[in-house]
């Protein structure tokens, strides 16, 4: 029975690969670059989507709607996950504010917050103590923010691995701005790239879908 069943994936891999063409043809190169090097994800066997990101970035800010609807619907076999970039020390706090959030549970909250206090109401977040009001607007006491944003995990952990992979270029995901988009450790696009934040989104889907045949074509072997 296992032999039938991977000689029907190997069958099916043709419709597979077409499937992961759409209707749209996208070129390594052009709208998304293969890593030089692929690097490891956290996801599991799932494929991983990775938005590498800045809070003062406006591009960033403007990607987020068309994220947010595209993670309405996310497949049950992709795990999405973000990471703030470090191009300059400037940007730590920032990075840090996001971890701090996430090692809280309220990233759900902080995380548009954030952006919104910074692009919609032009809030100039310059220090600790101007992140530290955005969490207590949101709910979080000032022990709490404090002692997270001063946490092992949020300094000696995550930072340091998001300054790695994506720190001041070069880094381990080869990027020079955001947002960039990683998919399953291998590929990168943006809107740079892709032309718009919505081909983003459309390479994307392109990308994942070329991975599912490429993870079912190894699962037939």
């Amino acid at each position: 029975m296992k032999m039938v069943t991977r000689w029907l994936m190997v069958l099916m891999l043709p419709l597979l690969m077409a499937g992961a063409a759409c209707a749209q043809e996208y070129t390594d190169g052009k709208e998304y670059l293969s890593l030089k090097a692929p690097q490891p994800t956290s996801s599991g066997d799932k494929i991983e989507v990775l938005e590498v990101f800045y809070y003062g970035c406006p591009h960033c800010y403007r990607l987020e709607p068309e994220l947010e609807g595209w993670l309405n619907s996310l497949p049950d076999d992709v795990a999405f996950i973000r990471m703030p970039a470090v191009f300059d020390p400037s940007w730590e706090p920032l990075a840090k504010a996001y971890y701090t959030a996430e090692l809280l549970g309220v990233t759900d909250k902080l995380h548009t917050a954030l952006f919104n206090a910074i692009h919609k109401d032009k809030r100039k977040i310059r220090d600790v103590a101007s992140l530290q009001k955005i969490f207590l607007e949101q709910g979080v006491s000032a022990s709490e923010f404090t002692e997270a944003f001063n946490s092992f995990d949020v300094n000696a952990v995550k930072l340091p691995r998001a300054k790695q992979m994506a720190g001041k270029p070069p880094n381990k995901y080869g990027i020079t701005g955001v947002p960039t988009i990683i998919v399953n450790g291998k590929y990168s696009t943006s809107a740079t790239q892709a032309g718009s934040n919505q081909n983003i989104i459309r390479v994307m889907d392109y990308l994942i879908a070329a991975e599912r045949a490429a993870l079912a074509a190894t699962s037939a072997q």
